[in-house]
């Protein structure tokens, strides 16, 4: 590799060992020979580091950083100090991509000479080998007609035409260097910031409708499966997008984008989260983050997916139990379709008198654990305010119950 490599990769490392490989294999293959390749070892503790030594021997084009762990958004930071490419890829351990990946996204960047250019996806499943195309990743019928083009030709949904991640892009270096762009230091959501701020900072976005990434999920050691532990992430990139879009002097003029992008997250994450954090999200998102981006203050109509706000004025209007009854009858356990609610063998359990002793019983003993749990991860404020919400939902709940016995 003679002088400056057309494209740096970028790729943060931890505990990837079973993967690595594949990912490894599909980035040296590619038909773009001119490419650095920067590994960034986040403090790995299997066979990642030397997965990583044994392909750094035999590639030159293969640069091995090591760090304790701090997380992907560190990781990349990292790799964009010390690249040398012309262009920066953002790709992730776990997936897989087609080898003229970097060659296409490479061309269509020189020749239409793009900030940024967005490729489409597919998605594999570890669980069951299948693969999967990614229409909605980006959504075709939000695009302007033009190509290139900036976040003025797609104003109402600069912030929902595409998906936050960064891996499907491909960044200009001097771009990206010039305006500053980095990624947080989030467990989860670390590249949000980065995605969104850098669409608005561009003055040169392309789409290519080529699927170029295998994107692997059901993962069970990928960031996304251990959310439950930083479930505020998502929204302080938000807060730190709003804060960036109003030292731009441009929120006003981008405001309803962004609120529609505040409620897919909101909706995202309670439809998304395990249960050991999904009431601490609901009553997070109801009694703070509605009113924190003042998603309350605007009408119906000023949002895009009616289902969306929808479902966060069933949040806003109901104490948790009354919410997951109401979600409980909307899903479909059964092969035949029928609701769970209607489920002759549910009802039974449920009107049972074990179900409801076994229910009384084991309450206090939960809610005392949970209780400490919330003071550990929230703070004793945040705790006794959710506390006082609980005790008024119970007392609510036993007015219905002595009115109806």
């Amino acid at each position: 590799m003679n002088g400056r490599p057309k494209v740096t990769v970028i790729i943060p490392i931890y505990n990837v060992e079973k993967y690595l490989r594949q990912c490894l294999k599909s980035i040296i293959n590619q038909t773009l020979k001119d490419i650095e390749i920067i590994c960034v070892n986040d403090g790995s503790t299997d066979k990642s580091a030397a997965i990583l030594a044994e392909y750094a021997e035999s590639d030159s084009r293969i640069k091995v950083i090591k760090q304790e762990n701090k997380g992907a958004g560190s990781a990349r930071c990292r790799g964009i100090e010390i690249a040398k490419g012309e262009y920066l890829s953002f790709l992730d351990s776990d997936d897989f991509f087609e080898l003229n990946m970097l060659d296409k996204m490479y061309y269509n960047s020189k020749t239409k000479n793009t900030d940024i250019t967005i490729c489409r996806s597919k998605r594999y499943n570890n669980e069951t080998n299948d693969y999967e195309p990614m229409n909605w990743s980006i959504k075709k019928s939000l695009l302007p007609e033009k190509d290139p083009f900036s976040y003025k030709d797609v104003l109402q949904y600069v912030f929902t035409f595409c998906i936050g991640w960064a891996w499907d892009k491909l960044y200009k270096t001097s771009f990206v260097k010039t305006n500053g762009l980095y990624f947080q230091n989030l467990t989860t959501a670390n590249d949000a910031f980065f995605v969104f701020s850098s669409i608005v900072k561009a003055n040169n976005i392309s789409v290519i409708d080529d699927i170029l990434i295998c994107h692997r999920i059901n993962n069970n050691k990928s960031l996304s499966q251990i959310r439950y532990k930083s479930v505020d992430d998502v929204f302080i990139a938000c807060v730190s997008l709003r804060d960036e879009l109003k030292s731009m002097h441009i929120y006003k003029e981008v405001e309803q984008a962004f609120l529609n992008l505040v409620l897919n997250l909101c909706v995202w994450s309670i439809n998304t989260i395990p249960s050991p954090v999904h009431e601490v999200l609901y009553y997070k998102l109801r009694n703070k983050y509605f009113k924190e981006f003042g998603i309350d203050q605007h009408p119906q109509d000023y949002f895009n997916k009616q289902s969306e706000y929808q479902q966060y004025l069933k949040i806003k209007n109901n104490y948790y139990s009354e919410y997951l009854c109401s979600e409980m009858q909307k899903q479909h356990y059964t092969t035949k379709g029928t609701s769970i609610s209607d489920n002759s063998d549910f009802k039974y359990i449920q009107n049972s008198w074990s179900f409801r002793i076994g229910s009384i019983i084991t309450y206090l003993p939960h809610k005392i654990i949970g209780f400490f749990r919330c003071w550990k991860e929230y703070g004793l404020k945040y705790t006794l305010k959710a506390t006082i919400l609980e005790i008024r939902r119970v007392f609510q709940i036993l007015k219905v119950w002595l009115k109806h016995a």
